[in-house]
């Protein structure tokens, strides 16, 4: 049976040492019943496959197909010294009406589901057991902390939690002993209002954009260490460092595909998590996000493109590009070596317009970048 379904079948499948396999056998004699089947249909093994630095390749200069990049501090920042500042009194949120419970359903303890909020199991006290509002207010804080990944700030939290949850939360101000306001604390709605409200007042007051940077370390593509990914279709390529070029989506390895036939690009490189090279961003929750760009190409040893191919947007993406300039904006102040530039391609006008060399789509998709960043007046 899978998941609750009785039309489909669920299979288990063991793989483990000689020994291990030795043991499953064994059981068999205990009444579990095994069958052996191949994995796949008509398919054998499927080989992992390596992605690494091409250097066993005597056809290419792995030097010259080399990108250098500035590892900059982060602009991005929390400060955590101005927590003691939140005014709960200003917080915007919608007043929740409070709900009203028969004296049984007050003893119940209701777990939902994080996802969907659908009741998964209740649990009734015992009428010697009193519950305390201390427990649930202190239950908001850590979970608050938790997500934001806060410390050292328990006390302060936990007396704005209080305050907002008993004179703000709901429509009228309430008593925390009455259990039938601490049943209230059991409703998705209740939940998520002073977790979320939390989370995103205290990223307005503490999430902030220092203003400045510097560069801290440079990075090579060529330093990146060898790692393994699923099976899936990939490039040979002759103009990076990398042995293959694998994509996150069809458009990707599309376009390195484009980049590997322009002459006017010296070399490329996709940007897997082994390169270590990330932005920092502000996203739209407010929270300290991580932004991985998709391509960097050379154009020569003075000029790079960092590229962020896109299908479909959400909404962190304008926030990330307009990121990603900001980046460029500060290494190319902080050093004179290499000029850094941003290019962002989305898949709706690649597909129409499809450039004949790298020189073109930098044309074409270049001057896009301010409209593509302007919010629709609709």
């Amino acid at each position: 049976m899978f998941f609750g379904r009785d039309d489909v079948e669920e299979y288990v499948s063991v793989i483990g040492t000689p020994a291990f396999m030795e043991f499953v056998e064994s059981i068999k004699a205990e009444g579990v019943e095994l069958e052996k089947r191949k994995m796949g249909t008509g398919e054998g093994p499927v080989t992992p496959i390596v992605i690494e630095v091409d250097n066993q390749n005597v056809k290419k200069d792995i030097p010259s197909l080399d990108i250098i990049l500035p590892i900059l501090t982060p602009r991005i920042q929390r400060e955590y010294k101005n927590l003691g500042d939140l005014d709960i009194t200003g917080f915007k949120h919608k007043k929740i009406k409070i709900r009203e419970f028969s004296d049984a359903e007050k003893r119940e303890i209701v777990f939902r589901e994080v996802v969907d909020g659908k009741v998964h199991h209740t649990t009734v006290l015992d009428t010697s057991i009193k519950p305390n509002y201390q427990s649930a207010i202190g239950f908001f804080a850590q979970t608050i902390m938790k997500e934001l990944r806060l410390f050292g700030c328990y006390d302060i939290l936990f007396g704005k939690v209080k305050e907002f949850v008993q004179s703000h939360l709901f429509t009228s101000p309430v008593n925390l002993e009455d259990l039938n306001i601490l049943r209230n604390f059991s409703e998705t709605e209740v939940t998520k209002t002073i977790v979320e409200t939390f989370k995103k007042e205290i990223n307005s007051l503490t999430v902030k954009d220092v203003g400045d940077t510097e560069v801290k370390n440079y990075i090579k593509i060529s330093d990146s260490r060898p790692f393994v990914v699923n099976d899936r279709r990939y490039l040979l390529p002759k103009k990076s460092v990398f042995n293959k070029i694998v994509g996150d989506s069809d458009f990707e390895l599309e376009f390195a595909d484009f980049l590997e036939g322009c002459d006017d690009v010296v070399s490329f490189a996709k940007n897997y998590y082994e390169v270590h090279f990330k932005i920092d961003y502000k996203n739209a929750d407010g929270s300290i996000s991580y932004y991985y760009p998709d391509f960097f190409v050379k154009i020569d040893n003075k000029n790079i493109y960092i590229v962020e191919t896109k299908g479909r947007e959400d909404l962190d993406d304008p926030l990330k590009i307009e990121r990603l300039k900001q980046w460029c904006a500060d290494a190319n102040g902080r050093q004179k070596m290499i000029t850094y530039k941003m290019l962002y391609v989305k898949q709706e006008q690649w597909d129409k317009y499809k450039p004949k060399d790298f020189g073109e789509l930098v044309k074409n998709y270049g001057n896009r970048i301010k409209a593509t960043l302007q919010p629709s007046s609709g």
